[in-house]
């Protein structure tokens, strides 16, 4: 991780719900370090060239994660993983402001499902940990811009997910398990860079 790019991302992560801490070890610093690696790795729109950014990351459960979905994508039920992305609704004065005040640009929140991720990793064989870590890659993404509304855009999301988490030392979560990595490709496809759920 570049030292200016760890410079320029303020992240705040709160744990809002679940029991994240009995399950994965130093869990609020596992996800920032996922979220920076993941910034820092991707390409950024041009509005973050040179500006600090910020987001937030927020440890939830079914219940919050539940709501949100149903209030904001018209979907009752709970997700893994939620990425509301706020660069799209930024125009030039935004952004001018943003540079001439020295003030972040808030790119978005990334919101994780406890039950949902934790059912996931022992359905898939891997720790929570890990797929934790995967989510928040793809979510921080999303707030970048990717999406994976087309095959070329999922092949390549895909590919620097599987880069980042080889450079943490986590296994390709897509060629562990292909029905599964088309799962995860799946109902994702409609979100659009606003809210993701790898599922």
């Amino acid at each position: 991780m570049s030292e200016a790019s760890a410079r320029n991302l303020d992240i705040s992560v709160s744990l809002e719900a679940g029991d994240w801490e009995a399950v994965v070890a130093d869990v609020e610093q596992r996800i920032e370090t996922a979220a920076r690696t993941a910034f820092d790795a991707a390409e950024r729109p041009s509005v973050l060239d040179g500006a600090p950014a910020e987001m937030s990351l927020v440890l939830a459960d079914d219940a919050l994660v539940q709501t949100l979905n149903r209030d904001y994508r018209d979907k009752d039920k709970p997700t893994n993983v939620l990425s509301f992305a706020l660069l799209d609704d930024l125009d030039d004065t935004d952004d001018d402001l943003a540079r001439d005040e020295g003030m972040p640009i808030l790119i978005g929140d990334v919101i994780l499902a406890f039950e949902t991720v934790q059912r996931e990793a022992r359905e898939q064989d891997k720790s929570v940990g890990d797929h934790l870590t995967h989510l928040v890659i793809h979510g921080v993404l999303h707030l970048l811009g990717y999406d994976h509304l087309s095959d070329p855009d999922a092949d390549r999301m895909e590919r620097l997910e599987t880069s980042i988490l080889a450079r943490m030392g986590i296994a390709d979560p897509y060629s562990a398990n292909l029905a599964q990595a088309d799962g995860e490709r799946g109902e994702t496809g409609a979100d659009g860079a606003t809210t993701s759920q790898p599922t």
